[in-house]
C-alpha cells in the first residue's frame, strides 16, 4: 500500500515537471514612421507680351450727324474711295480733294447717318425733280427730305453731276484743278453749305490728311506732302451757356433746329431775335433765346 503511495507521488511529480509553461516568443514589430511628403504643384509662369498702345487721334466731324471717328477710320475711308474721287476729276473736273474731304466731312467719314442708312455721302437734299428714293433726316429743319443712294458710288457720281449740271456752281469750273483752297471757298460762296467755316474744315481734312495728292497724280504733278497735327478736340456734351438767362453759345454739333429743340422755341423766331438771313451760325457765336 506504501508503496503504492509512493508511485503515485512519484507519477505526480514528473507530470508537474513536465508541464512547463511554453512561452510564446512574439517579436515586437517597429512600426516604420510613415514620412507624409508635401507635394509641391509647380508654379506655372506665363509669360506675357505687354503690346504697346497705338496713339488713336480722335476726329469729331460735323456731318449732318455728329459723328465722333478714330483717324484711322479717316484714312480707311480715304482708301476707299480716292480712285472714284480720281475718276469723277478727270470725267467731270472737280479736285479729288475737294471731293474726298467733302466725303469725309459730309458723311462723317461713312460712319454717319445718312451714308449708313441711305448711301448720301454729300448730305445732298432732295431738292426739286429729284425722282429716286429718299429718306427723312433731322438736319436745318425737322425730318428734311435726302437723297437715297443703292451704292456709295452712285452719291459719288450723283455729287459731281449736281455740282456740274447747276448754273450757281459755274464759277468753280472756272478755278484751277489743283487750287483747293479756291475750290473750298467757292463751294461756301455758292451756297453748297451754310456753315461760314465749311471751306476751313474741307482745308483742314486735305492738308492733314494730305487729299491733294491725289490731285498732283490726275495732273502730273509732283506731290510736296504737308506735316500737320490733327487739333485736340472734346468729344464731351456742350452744355448752355447763358447771360443772364437769355442767352446761348453756339458749340460744336449745333444747328439752329437743334438749338429751337433745345429751347423749345421756333426757328423762325431765333433768326428773328438774331437779325439772321439764313441758317449760317458759327462756334462761340452767342444767340438770344429768350
Amino acid at each position: 500500500m506504501f508503496k503504492k503511495i509512493l508511485f503515485l507521488l512519484a507519477l505526480a511529480i514528473l507530470a508537474s515537471c513536465g508541464s512547463s509553461k511554453s512561452k510564446v516568443a512574439t517579436s515586437k514589430r517597429t512600426t516604420k514612421p510613415v514620412v507624409t511628403r508635401k507635394r509641391t504643384t509647380p508654379t506655372r509662369t506665363v509669360a506675357t507680351t505687354k503690346s504697346p498702345t497705338s496713339t488713336r487721334t480722335t476726329e469729331v466731324i460735323e456731318s449732318t450727324s455728329k459723328t465722333v471717328v478714330y483717324s484711322d477710320v479717316v484714312n480707311n475711308y480715304v482708301a476707299q474711295f480716292k480712285d472714284i474721287a480720281q475718276s469723277n476729276m478727270r470725267q467731270y473736273g472737280i479736285p479729288a480733294s475737294i471731293i474726298l474731304a467733302q466725303g469725309i466731312l459730309e458723311s462723317g467719314a461713312g460712319a454717319g447717318t445718312l451714308s449708313k442708312t441711305a448711301n448720301n455721302h454729300f448730305g445732298i437734299k432732295c431738292h426739286t425733280g429729284w425722282e429716286g428714293e429718299s429718306v427723312r433726316h433731322d438736319d436745318d429743319a425737322s425730318q428734311e427730305c435726302f437723297r437715297k443712294y443703292k451704292d456709295p458710288a452712285d452719291s459719288y457720281r450723283d455729287h459731281a453731276e449736281f455740282l456740274t449740271g447747276r448754273s450757281r456752281y459755274a464759277s468753280l469750273f472756272k478755278l484751277e484743278k489743283g487750287d483747293y483752297e479756291a475750290w473750298a471757298k467757292g463751294l461756301r460762296a455758292a451756297g453748297y453749305a451754310t456753315d461760314p467755316k465749311y471751306p476751313e474744315k474741307l482745308i483742314s481734312y486735305i492738308e492733314r490728311y494730305n487729299l491733294h495728292q491725289y490731285d498732283a497724280e490726275v495732273l502730273g504733278r509732283d506731290f510736296t506732302p504737308i506735316t500737320k497735327s490733327p487739333p485736340v478736340v472734346s468729344t464731351s456734351t456742350p452744355k448752355p451757356s447763358t447771360t443772364g438767362g437769355n442767352y446761348y453759345e453756339v458749340s460744336k454739333g449745333d444747328t439752329l433746329y437743334s438749338i429751337s429743340k433745345k429751347f423749345n422755341i421756333s426757328v423762325d423766331d431765333l433768326k428773328q431775335w438774331n437779325n439772321l438771313s439764313d441758317n449760317s451760325i458759327s462756334i462761340g457765336q452767342s444767340l438770344k433765346v429768350k
